[in-house]
């Protein structure tokens, strides 16, 4: 059989049961627009997060105070000693060290003149700007002053700046954070967020007076930005050891920017597969219905089956229409659930502009192999049960 007259007998017996097709279809295409839309989703989120951790650089490490140490069975003994700006300094000058940041949060009112309120405080070095890529609006970033002895400095954000000075140029100007009086010498440029925090809401004051104005004996954590001449496990290796020659012994836990990335990354996919598994798992009422529409076929076409073998078609022909048939199903039905996809992205990108999502081509040929596949295996009962029947018997049925 010609493959023109195999698809236009397809098509045909698609259209002369044409109420059941589009129900199919429908089911089909809803299985397939949960499916590609959970998995555009999950991915959005993946590449939005891994954004998120890299758009400082891929080249860092982070320094916690503390380390959770295990003795005998059962026995924990959490070691908690701080970090200090000296160990900060001193990692400043291992070799292939860029820039490193002592980072210290809080949260103070910031007040200038009559007007202000409650925000987070950064207290961080004087490379915080070139390490966390913020650029300046106005004024300059913190000076590289002697982190024991920093002077009284404050960067605003944007969002803080507007809300204590309006439109005009704060530098040189004064704010009290807490009961400290501090000097504005920059605003930074709008930034945005990293993690739920809000870098255009922030204070960037020095780290020692951060530690001061908090009462806080150790820093939060240290920000080591390295030459991508050297590796991670390397420069983690020589910070280890520097500390541990400083402390006497492992107190601290160090955290390399590529540990962080592929403990998301593995996550994340997880949650993309969940997505497209669940999505998958409404195809089952489009693969049900498939096979509930060819065994009625069947049953109604018996004596066209029969003629059909009477007239010379094959076994194997027999079956490959009816598989076609079901082949055809899915494809449309994929292709439907696609568009729908499309659509609700439209309005997404119209209402939502923010929301991470990642229509990507693999995920698309994915699912249309998907619904080909499960169209196939729908049809493939009905398709050997029409091409068992002999031409007498199925001649005889009518």
């Amino acid at each position: 059989m010609r493959l023109r007259d195999s698809s236009g007998w397809i098509f045909k017996a698609l259209w002369m049961q044409r109420t059941r097709t589009m129900l199919t279809i429908i089911g089909f295409s809803i299985g397939i627009a949960a499916m590609v839309l959970l998995s555009a989703l999950g991915e959005g989120l993946r590449l939005f997060v891994l954004n998120e951790f890299t758009q400082f650089g891929s080249h860092i490490i982070a320094v916690n105070p503390g380390k959770t140490e295990t003795f005998g069975v059962g026995g924990l003994l959490n070691t908690t000693r701080p970090l200090s700006l000296a160990d900060a300094t001193a990692i400043a000058n291992l070799p292939n060290v860029e820039q490193v940041v002592p980072v210290v949060m809080g949260n103070a009112k910031v007040k200038a003149g009559q007007r202000g309120r409650y925000t987070d405080i950064a207290g961080v070095g004087g490379a915080a700007d070139k390490a966390w890529k913020l650029e300046l609006a106005l004024g300059s970033f913190l000076p590289a002053d002697d982190l024991q002895r920093p002077r009284s400095f404050v960067v605003l954000g944007s969002k803080l700046r507007k809300e204590l000075f309006g439109t005009t140029n704060p530098v040189g100007d004064f704010v009290h954070i807490g009961s400290a009086r501090f000097r504005v010498v920059g605003v930074t440029a709008p930034k945005g967020e990293f993690m739920g925090i809000d870098l255009d809401d922030l204070a960037y004051i020095p780290a020692g007076k951060g530690l001061q104005l908090f009462n806080r004996q150790s820093l939060m954590e240290i920000d080591i930005f390295f030459n991508p001449r050297s590796t991670s496990e390397a420069m983690a290796a020589k910070i280890s050891k520097l500390l541990i020659d400083r402390h006497g012994f492992e107190d601290f836990t160090i955290v390399t920017q590529d540990q962080v990335l592929s403990t998301m990354d593995n996550i994340l996919s997880i949650l993309t597969l969940a997505g497209a598994g669940l999505g998958a798992i409404s195809l089952l009422v489009g693969g049900v219905g498939i096979t509930t529409i060819l065994m009625i076929t069947v049953n109604e076409r018996t004596a066209e089956v029969g003629l059909l073998r009477a007239l010379g078609g094959t076994v194997g022909q027999v079956r490959t229409l009816f598989l076609g048939e079901a082949l055809v199903l899915g494809l449309i039905g994929g292709v439907c659930g696609i568009l729908l996809v499309a659509f609700l992205l439209l309005l997404a990108l119209l209402f939502v502009p923010g929301l991470p999502v990642a229509l990507s081509p693999t995920i698309i040929l994915g699912a249309l192999g998907v619904s080909m596949l499960i169209g196939l295996i729908a049809g493939g009962q009905p398709a050997s049960r029409a091409a068992k029947l002999t031409p007498i018997d199925a001649l005889r049925a009518e």
